[in-house]
């Protein structure tokens, strides 16, 4: 089996960010896990076997799946701006990337190539792939689930390639199927491929395509205006389209006694991944991250360790980045160490990581909007405005620019320092799934 070299592949780097010590009997350890790769996202080396894609074929996948229920004729110009973005984004598959586009409704059907097949990207491919999106004709209902199913099957005509990405585009809620029959679909597929979705318009589901985005390691967002998706979907593709390694996954390793509390990606969005540990070996977990090209991305580690005394200190935790090969097994990319150390001195006891109060507050940040706009919906203004007030004052002390412009389009901000509000009348349906749909989305610690 072919190793990948220093040249051709991300170098990864672990920083740990945390305040060591703990008072006398305390017994939780939080750390912010910073992990940045660079030097691997783009085409010019492709990943070898086991890594990133096969060393003869193609490196990546991609499939493009387009809703095309009736509602997408409402306007005309929405199925034609998505035919547009669509071909925007095949123009964006670089040479040797293997692709295919479907056609969602109450049931997915192949657009290009055909036959249940991946296209080799090539100039005549695409030109091909483009002259079959008149193929993409609004007529139906929306059953997402099966979208996922048709995906999976095709990327699994190429088991040998690991980088696997979908863009998933809808208009709508997902009303053809249960809701227990797309988490059984998203169980199916959660691993096989990652995928980035969008809604267009705002006739669709916020809470809906976050599930399936957070399923399969991806992103969601809004397009309000369908004249918006064609730079959409050229920016989702080109950032696929730097990829270089797939399948990475955060280790955690504790000693005996001690177990992991939670692993949250809080940077650059919120993201939740407790729930998806699968064991590594004696007092390990693995925690899916997904793909990576050139980036960095943070994480919070909350460890309980049994408590201790004065001048007692531990290893609370290892932290590594493993990427799986063929065979079975597995190497570390890079690690850190977690600390605990306790001490009678207070002032270092309760000193709070900077690090770690700004990824709490920004976690919190994103609760408080979501907590907010469904107690709006309930018809609850005064928890919706407390919440929102809450935010408000998050995001003016974070520093979160983008996200205290989003909330003041839909609250007025009377003192954003005392997080007090008052809810907009009239506030529009674009600005209220836009916030929601943004909520997660955090920044970097202020220098």
């Amino acid at each position: 089996m072919a190793k990948l070299t220093k040249s051709n592949f991300p170098q990864f780097s672990v920083d740990i960010f945390q305040n060591a010590y703990l008072a006398q009997g305390a017994n939780e350890v939080n750390a912010i896990v910073t992990v940045t790769a660079t030097g691997g996202g783009t085409s010019a080396s492709l990943p070898s076997a086991g890594y990133g894609g096969a060393l003869d074929g193609p490196d990546a996948a991609v499939v493009i799946a387009v809703d095309c229920s009736g509602s997408m004729d409402y306007p005309p110009t929405k199925i034609r701006n998505a035919r547009e973005a669509t071909a925007v984004a095949i123009d964006s598959v670089r040479d040797g990337v293997a692709f295919a586009v479907v056609a969602g409704t109450h049931e997915a059907k192949e657009v290009y190539p055909g036959g249940g097949q991946l296209a080799i990207s090539s100039p005549g491919t695409r030109e091909e792939a483009k002259q079959s999106l008149r193929r993409l004709t609004p007529g139906g209902g929306t059953a997402i689930g099966t979208w996922l199913t048709k995906a999976d099957q095709i990327f699994s005509t190429r088991p040998d390639v690991s980088i696997r990405h979908a863009i998933l585009l809808t208009d709508g809620r997902n009303e053809h199927e249960r809701p227990d029959q797309l988490q059984h679909t998203l169980d199916r597929v959660q691993g096989r491929f990652t995928a980035d979705c969008r809604g267009v318009g705002t006739d669709w589901e916020v809470a809906e395509l976050r599930r399936i985005s957070s399923a399969l390691l991806g992103s969601v967002d809004i397009v309000a205006d369908p004249s918006g998706l064609a730079a959409d979907f050229q920016a989702m593709m080109e950032k696929a389209m730097g990829k270089a390694v797939a399948d990475v996954a955060l280790r955690v390793w504790t000693p005996a006694n001690a177990q992991v509390k939670f692993v949250k990606q809080v940077a650059p969005v919120v993201e939740d991944l407790s729930g998806r540990r699968s064991d590594a070996g004696p007092r390990a977990g693995d925690y899916p991250t997904g793909s990576w090209g050139d980036e960095s991305r943070d994480y919070h580690v909350c460890i309980e360790v049994p408590p201790a005394g004065v001048g007692d200190e531990m290893l609370a935790g290892r932290i590594s980045l493993v990427v799986p090969h063929p065979d079975g097994t597995s190497e570390v990319l890079s690690q850190g160490l977690v600390k605990a150390v306790w001490t009678d001195d207070l002032n270092a006891s309760t000193k709070i990581n900077p690090q770690v109060a700004h990824y709490t507050g920004q976690a919190e940040l994103a609760g408080a909007i979501q907590e907010g706009l469904d107690a709006h919906r309930r018809g609850d203004l005064d928890t919706a405005t407390a919440k929102l007030g809450k935010a408000v004052q998050l995001a003016a002390d974070s520093g979160n620019e983008d996200t205290f412009k989003l909330l003041s389009k839909v609250v007025d901000v009377v003192d954003a320092k005392e997080g007090t509000v008052r809810f907009r009348k009239d506030v529009s349906a674009e600005d209220s799934m836009t916030l929601e749909t943004r909520s997660t989305k955090t920044v970097r610690v202020k220098k």
